[in-house]
């Protein structure tokens, strides 16, 4: 008992209710996304009925080259993230390794609250762990749109789904899930970036911390369902 107060005297009590709902608002959200889109359709399920035309209409064509061209196009944004975030962390990994000095200059800047060492190394901590999730999310989706260039590749030539009694929309469903889990894999990792920048919030205040977790959210549940790039993928289905 005595140890777990000891714990929780480490920071005030706002920054144990900025953190509580930083993680139950992420989490919270996701799974909220996840339900929501299985009544209404979000920007993700959305455009994951377009991946599964996609892979119909290829079941058509003769020449496959645009295909190929558009998933090797899909490969290149969680590479590239993923890549970006190897430095991200190896940055956040030398801030840590600094502490004080560090800790030093971030109470320089206006509007910021002293904290101890520890609690700043705490902060850090938990930013290199937000973006070591989306590292992991990011070479996944990469490893998932390389499975569906595989699957583009071993397609059946367009003859040979009637000359061989092929199942067209069963190569569709099975290729369009394949590029959709990448896709959703893609999508938490950009989830992951955005609410690491709520995270930085937290450097200035524990208030602001609360604050930019909140606005990030709506930021999330606006573009995921409500924005305008959804409506116009609704009305092409």
């Amino acid at each position: 008992m005595q140890a777990a107060l000891r714990h929780l005297s480490l920071m005030p009590l706002a920054d144990w209710l900025g953190l509580l709902l930083f993680f139950a608002g992420w989490v919270g959200y996701a799974r909220f996304a996840k339900r929501r889109a299985q009544q209404r359709g979000s920007l993700l399920a959305i455009s994951n009925a377009v991946r599964r035309r996609w892979m119909l209409q290829l079941t058509y064509r003769e020449v496959r080259v645009l295909d190929g061209t558009v998933s090797h196009s899909l490969l290149s944004s969680p590479s590239f993230f993923a890549s970006t975030t190897i430095l991200i962390i190896g940055g956040l990994l030398a801030a840590l390794g600094a502490g004080e000095q560090t800790s030093a200059m971030v109470r320089e800047l206006p509007f910021t609250v002293n904290t101890s060492t520890v609690v700043f190394d705490l902060k850090l901590v938990l930013l290199v762990g937000i973006f070591v999730y989306a590292f992991f999310r990011f070479t996944w989706s990469m490893r998932q749109y390389s499975f569906g260039s595989l699957l583009i590749a071993s397609c059946p030539e367009a003859q040979q789904f009637e000359t061989q009694d092929l199942s067209r929309e069963a190569f569709a469903d099975r290729a369009g899930r394949v590029m959709g889990l990448a896709a959703e894999a893609f999508n938490d990792g950009l989830r992951a970036y955005y609410l690491a920048f709520a995270m930085v919030a937290w450097f200035f205040s524990p208030w602001a911390y609360m604050l930019a977790t909140l606005g990030v959210i709506y930021v999330l549940f606006q573009r995921e369902f409500h924005s305008e790039v959804l409506d116009a993928l609704r009305q092409d289905l």
